[in-house]
Order: structure tokens, then sequence, then C-alpha cells
């Protein structure tokens, strides 16, 4: 590689191991050529430095859900304890951005990397990386069956059961389902979740009524109306997200759907602002905090334990009931909770 960059092999060294004496310059054309070469495995700090190293990274889609700030919250009062601090990136649901920001991370030394997975990524070879260069890693909310690691989540199969298991119970008949990208695995839990309610109740499964969507605002609408604008629309619909649930308000809005007489929805997360929208929102609340706390309680466990032995935490969650699916109209606020 020296020679290739008529440089020397001392100004490499320096390069990847982010000397501040190598410039930007010399630096990223160092590293463009390692990627092109597939040093990527060399890309690191040594295990000493690793060790020493009281960084740690973490991946998520975007901090302005509320699920992910609350996460990252609990990942900081836990580590914070140990004198470890994080270094919190965005992939902003990039795959290409996802990649760049975890070498990133490793030229940095940080000590583990805790992550929630872009809506699309779709190969996973970067994850085995991490863990070829023996970096601690976990994933939180959103994974993947195709790397083995350490993982916290809460059971989106049995929350969508009870999510539509509520809708049927306030009087829907026709339910849809509105995900997030089809490639998400958490769509297919949510899924089989949704169709196991609608199996339990008699309930017919349409598949008309399984629409995905980006995350984008437009692509959200799309599909909303996509459900909406239809003869036989849905009376009852279980969103991805609170955001995706806000588009179907919209659509409904549009066309003229009183909620929740004829159109109740539901969405997960329980964003704050969920008890100003009208009529407020009934959603799934998601242990943020908790998943983010044990999350990094689990990236110190395998930082000690260097052991191939993956634990996956299932975390509760629960449905916060609200005007959205309450047909008496009632404006109190109740919580079923996941036994």
């Amino acid at each position: 590689m020296a020679e290739q960059l008529e440089i020397s092999i001392s100004t490499v060294s320096r390069a990847l191991k982010n000397n501040p004496r190598i410039g930007d310059f010399t630096r990223e054309k160092v590293i463009r050529k390692a990627r092109e070469m597939g040093y990527f495995h060399d890309i690191r700090f040594d295990l000493q430095n690793r060790e020493r190293s009281n960084l740690i990274g973490v991946i998520v889609p975007s901090i302005r859900y509320h699920l992910y700030a609350s996460a990252i919250s609990g990942m900081e009062a836990t580590l914070e304890k140990k004198g470890m601090h994080l270094v919190v990136c965005q992939s902003n649901e990039s795959y290409e951005r996802e990649k760049v920001l975890i070498e990133k991370l490793l030229l940095m030394g940080v000590n583990g990397i805790i992550i929630s997975i872009a809506s699309e990524t779709r190969n996973f070879f970067h994850f085995e990386k991490i863990k070829q260069n023996g970096i601690p890693l976990v994933f939180f909310n959103r994974e993947c069956n195709e790397v083995n690691t350490h993982k916290v989540t809460i059971d989106n199969r049995r929350a969508a059961c009870e999510a539509v298991e509520h809708l049927i119970s306030v009087g829907c008949k026709r339910i849809a389902y509105l995900g997030g990208p089809e490639v998400l695995q958490i769509n297919a839990e949510r899924i089989i979740g949704y169709k196991m309610a609608l199996r339990n109740a008699n309930l017919p499964i349409d598949e008309r009524h399984i629409v995905f969507s980006r995350f984008d605002r437009q692509s959200t609408l799309t599909a909303a109306r996509q459900i909406l604008y239809t003869p036989d629309y849905p009376d009852g619909i279980l969103t991805f997200s609170d955001q995706i649930a806000v588009s179907v308000m919209l659509a409904a809005k549009e066309r003229g759907i009183t909620m929740p007489k004829e159109l109740s929805v539901i969405g997960f997360n329980n964003e704050p602002v969920d008890e100003f929208l009208e009529p407020s929102l009934t959603s799934i609340e998601q242990p943020g905090f908790a998943m983010g706390a044990t999350a990094a309680k689990m990236l110190l466990q395998r930082s000690t334990e260097l052991k191939d032995d993956y634990e996956k935490r299932i975390l509760k969650s629960y449905l916060v009931v609200r005007n959205s699916t309450n047909r008496n109209k009632s404006s109190e606020m109740k919580t079923i909770r996941s036994q």
C-alpha cells in the first residue's frame, strides 16, 4: 500500500491509527486505499490500546425518535458509572453510512459498539467484521438473525397481537398493518402477531391490508392513502411507528373519515406528542431507557467475558390506550400491560 500511495510505511501506520500528526487528506487517502485492498481487519487499535479505551460507539437510525433518545440516556447512565463515554452516531437509515460509521468508530479505538440497524441494511458482513476485530457488539430494538451477538428487544410478535386484540375489542373487523421498510426483521415479527390475533378472532386476513413504506413523509402518506382510498377501507390500522400513524390520521382527515368512530389507529413508540394529537394516539410503549441500559450492561459483560454464548433479552412493552381507539370518546387514558 505504501508503495502504491508513494508514502512511507510509517505514514501509513500512523494514518490507520488516527495519529494527529497525519493530515486529513493523507489519512483519508490511506483509509480509502485500505478499503479497496480489503485491509479492514487491520484498521483498528491493537488489543492493548483498545482495552484502555473508555469510548463506546452507538449507532441509531435517528436520535429524533423518542425511543432512541431514551435508549441513549439509559446507556449513558449505565456506562458513565464505569468511566465509559458514548460516541453517538446517526445512520439516517442508510446502509452505506452505517458501514462508514463503523469503520470510523473502529479507527477511534472504541471498546464496543451498540447499534440499531438502518432500514436500508440488507447485507450484514460489516457487523461480522466488528466481531473479527475483537470488538463487543450489541444489537438493540432492530436486530438480524444473521449475526450471532447479544441482542435487546421487545416481543414484537406479542405486542402486535395485543394491539390488534385491542382493535378487535373496540369493534374493528377490517384491520390493516402499515409497516416500515419490508426488509426490517421486526416487520415480520409484527405481522405474525397481527395475523395471529385475526385468526384467533376468526377474522379474515386480507393481504391488500398489509402495506409497507419508507420512513419519509411522502412515502408514509402514499401508503396511508393506498389503504384508505378504497371502497372497503379498514376500520382499524396498526402502524409500525407513531410517525406513520400520524400519516394515517392525516390521510383519514383528507378523506373525511371520522376517528375513532369510523377508523381506529394504533402506533408504536409512544412519543410524547401522542397525547396532544387530535384524537390523542393509542400507542405501544417500548422501554427505551431500560433497553439502552440493558444493552450497555450486556456490552460490559461481553467485554470481560470473551466467549461466544450470546444472549437475547426480551423486555416488556405495554399498550397505552388513548382516544384514537376509544369509541366511547372518553378522554381517560389507560394502560394495558403485557403479562
